[in-house]
């Protein structure tokens, strides 16, 4: 082995004795140095940024002169703020609130709508005058008694008032408002001071308890009823005050489901609205006013007001200043037993029916309990003017004829005797209105149907107890008036005179005269009116009786237009007929030879039924040259000749 080679075994071998000797410790040596590393170039936003640091540093360096200058202004502005402060509230032109006195000297008590005096009192205990001064007087315009809402406003200018003056200013309000409602007034003293342009405030209240209304309310009405039942309110209003009070009036606000059936007076406005006007102190006006609550559930509360005050200028159906106001609330509680009366197959609250026709009555009734009905009794009574009780079919029951009575009860019907809970059922009945008009009782003046129903029952509760239900159903039947139009053609007769050949021949003229004709029997008729058109081959000739009829023709459709307007009860039965007369030309051609052409179409009649409250339709065939209303008609006068 060379000897180099020799030299590096022996020095591994000391290292590792040295290693792994237990003696061995590492020797841990530091080196100052350095190290040159490689030029890099410095990022272009570092040297910006640090150029605006720089920048910045300088800036505030530099601008110490406007630093001093900022704060010189602050510290002139809060001297400035101090001086004024003092000269306002200590210096000689000092105004304070607190030295302003007002004082209301008056009755704390009065009578809606009556005038209040009171006596304004205001002292200026300050050193410095007031100026421009208005005194403001503000107070609730209606029964509310919130100033947020519409009020009155008096606004009395005082001028000046001298430092240590005393100003008083008499002033008359007039309050509404229910009794022993209490009623604010804001009194507002509104100033200025010298050298100033500000508007400054000084308020008070004073309070004033209302010992009467001027007009006294009452709401008669039932607190439960059932849907679909006739509820009746009975309103009534008194003047409370030694005058009369000009342009008031009476008005009812009607809840949602509410369906006005008739008031008794009639309102002067709407369905809701009644003028006082004429009422005098002391004086009471009643009004009865009934409806239906329809659409409505179980459990629902609505409410009925009642309000009385001045008519507003803008809208004479509005209250304008409310001197008085009631509210009625009433609950909708569904019936222990329900019952709906039908007729004929309809279920309303009121029906029109012809005179000719039969009247079908079901009474459908439901057990709406969870426990048994005893007993059940349903009692049917028939009134009005128009009934003919001659004519009534009880079906199963039993029609008294003493009180103009059907009843149902266990005695007819054994079911009745016990009926399960939620059980229904129904009972029939029929009936027919009587003649409008007779010799023996002349013409019979809005005819009516009246039906009242009344369902009674027991129901058991513990300790052989009893309670006894009741429910009740009404209806109105109106007879409709029983109107006729008729219509013919004349030659030889009639208003007008006519020309020409009977029979018509071909080719030459000849003139017809139509009239059209309206009776009636009971109720008013409104809004009547006939129209009809003419075929291609006649013609309008213009002549018309009587001359002020409304009769018009469109000769683009040939349409012919009767607006009759009303007509009365009894036309054509104790009066005379309502009727018109027109003339129109017929030319045969050849094509009509030994035919009987048709003159004038059919006719169709409309009017409306003031009473019943329904339109009124009727048609008539077509008029031809057949003219069988004419007495000195000949036989053979019908068909074209040549």
């Amino acid at each position: 082995m060379p000897p180099e080679d020799k030299e590096k075994l022996n020095n591994v071998e000391k290292l590792k004795n040295k290693i792994f000797s237990k003696t061995y410790s590492t020797k841990i040596q530091y080196h100052d140095g350095f190290v040159v590393h490689e030029k890099k170039e410095i990022p272009e936003n570092w040297v910006k940024e640090n150029e605006k640091k720089a920048e910045e540093g300088n800036f505030f360096t530099k601008s110490s002169a406007f630093k001093k200058f900022f704060i010189f202004s602050v510290a002139f502005f809060v001297l400035a703020i101090g001086y004024v402060s003092y000269v306002f509230f200590w210096g000689s032109n000092t105004v304070s609130n607190d030295n302003i006195s007002i004082a209301i000297f008056g009755n704390a008590f009065t009578d809606g709508g009556e005038a209040l005096p009171l006596q304004i009192e205001i002292i200026n205990k300050n050193s410095t005058n007031l100026d421009l001064v208005d005194l403001v007087v503000e107070y609730p315009k209606g029964s509310t008694g919130d100033l947020s809402e519409e009020t009155e406003r008096q606004r009395v200018t005082l001028n000046t008032i001298a430092s240590g003056a005393i100003r008083n200013e008499n002033i008359n309000v007039v309050l509404f408002g229910e009794q022993g409602s209490v009623r604010p007034i804001r009194i507002t003293l509104e100033y200025r001071i010298e050298g100033s342009n500000s508007i400054f405030v000084k308020e008070k209240y004073y309070s004033v308890t209302i010992n009467s209304t001027p007009m006294n309310l009452l709401l008669d009405a039932p607190e439960e009823i059932t849907p679909n039942q006739e509820i009746v309110l009975n309103v009534v209003a008194s003047l409370n005050t030694n005058r009369k009070l000009p342009n008031t009036l009476l008005k009812l606000d009607y809840p949602v489901g509410f369906q006005y059936s008739s008031a008794e007076p009639m309102p002067t406005l709407g369905n809701n609205v009644w003028t006082l006007d004429s009422l005098a102190p002391g004086e009471e006006f009643k009004v009865s006013i009934s409806g239906f609550m329809v659409d409505v559930f179980d459990g629902e509360e609505k409410t009925f007001h009642v309000f009385s005050g001045s008519q507003s200028k803008s809208d004479k159906s509005i209250v304008d200043v409310v001197y008085n106001s009631i509210a009625h609330t009433v609950l909708i509680q569904k019936p222990f037993i329900d019952a709906k009366l039908y007729i004929n197959s309809v279920y309303s609250k009121e029906y029109a029916a012809s005179s000719k026709s039969i009247i079908r009555g079901q009474l459908k009734w439901t057990n709406n309990l969870d426990t048994k009905v005893n007993d059940l009794s349903i009692r049917i009574k028939i009134s009005g003017n128009a009934p003919n009780l001659k004519s009534i079919d009880s079906q199963d029951g039993f029609y008294n004829s003493a009180d103009d009575m059907i009843i149902w009860d266990k005695n007819s019907i054994e079911d009745f005797a016990e009926i399960e809970a939620g059980e229904n059922g129904s009972v029939l009945f029929n009936l027919s209105p009587i003649s409008l008009f007779s010799a023996s009782s002349g013409l019979l003046k809005d005819p009516i149907v009246v039906i009242d129903v009344s369902v009674t029952g027991k129901q058991a509760l513990q300790g052989n107890l009893l309670k006894e239900l009741f429910n009740s159903e009404s209806k109105k039947i109106k007879i409709i008036s029983d109107v006729a139009f008729n219509t013919k053609a004349l030659h030889f007769s009639g208003p007008i005179t006519n020309t020409g050949p009977i029979p018509p021949k071909v080719e030459q003229e000849t003139t017809y005269t139509v009239v059209w004709s309206i009776t009636n029997t009971s109720n008013n008729i409104s809004k009547a009116e006939i129209k009809s058109s003419l075929p291609s081959w006649s013609k309008f000739m213009g002549v018309i009786s009587p001359e002020s009829a409304d009769v018009t023709y469109n000769s683009a459709t040939k349409e012919i237009v009767w607006k009759a307007g009303s007509v009365a009860p009894g036309t054509g039965i104790t009066g005379p007929t309502k009727e018109v007369a027109f003339q129109i030309a017929f030319s045969p051609s050849f094509s009509q030879l030994n035919s009987v052409p048709i003159l004038i179409n059919t006719a169709s009649f409309k009017a409306h039924d003031d009473f019943a409250g329904v339109d009124i339709r009727q048609d008539k065939s077509f008029l031809n040259t057949s003219l069988t209303g004419d007495s000195a008609f000949p036989k053979n006068g019908a068909r074209v000749v040549e």
